[in-house]
């Protein structure tokens, strides 16, 4: 476990929070809960984003691991980290929709860099954005994530993944070299 200088706790999560995990991914992401954030989806996406058995699935595998941030003990915020070869794959990036555009998604994404480039020895973080977030896609490259335009199909049908409200979903693979940390102050 580490804090960071404003008192930022991160750790694995484990099967214990897995409630609080799914209390904190949906709140950003689904429902009314989520346009307090500027992270929602409720405008392309109804249902559920995860479910228990989803966040249990990455905290229990080998390869990947979930990044829990608490502030006084209490989760704030948290993202997926799977190791994979010479890449780490960054996904289910939450934050609480009332402490979003403060820049604690920033600290939170550097911090995920540091510990994939020094803990796994990886040269590459890769995410995959819903293609029709623009300006969530931009947020990302302003922290140095570049659009590869390869796409992947929005797994429609399948309920677990959301109840899409357009037919023009799908995933964009962004990537970002991992060598150099940005500047300070983007």
């Amino acid at each position: 476990m580490d804090t960071a200088p404003d008192q930022l706790t991160f750790r694995d999560a484990a099967e214990s929070d897995v409630p609080a995990l799914v209390r904190l991914i949906e709140s950003a992401y689904r429902g009314a809960a989520s346009r307090t954030g500027w992270t929602t989806e409720a405008d392309i996406l109804d249902g559920q984003r995860t479910d228990p058995e989803g966040v249990r699935a990455v905290i229990a595998a080998d390869s990947s691991r979930m990044l829990l941030v608490e502030r006084d003990g209490e989760p704030i915020a948290c993202c997926q980290l799977e190791h994979r070869g010479p890449a780490a794959y960054f996904g289910m990036f939450a934050v609480r929709p009332g402490l979003q555009g403060g820049g604690l998604g920033r600290q939170i994404i550097t911090e995920a860099e540091r510990r994939v480039r020094e803990e796994w020895g990886v040269g590459e973080m890769h995410m995959t954005v819903i293609s029709v977030r623009d300006d969530l896609i931009a947020w990302y490259e302003r922290r140095g994530y570049r659009r590869t335009g390869k796409m992947t199909p929005f797994p429609y049908g399948d309920e677990r993944f959301g109840i899409p409200l357009r037919d023009d979903l799908q995933f964009e693979l962004l990537v970002k070299p991992l060598q150099d940390p940005l500047p300070e102050g983007l």
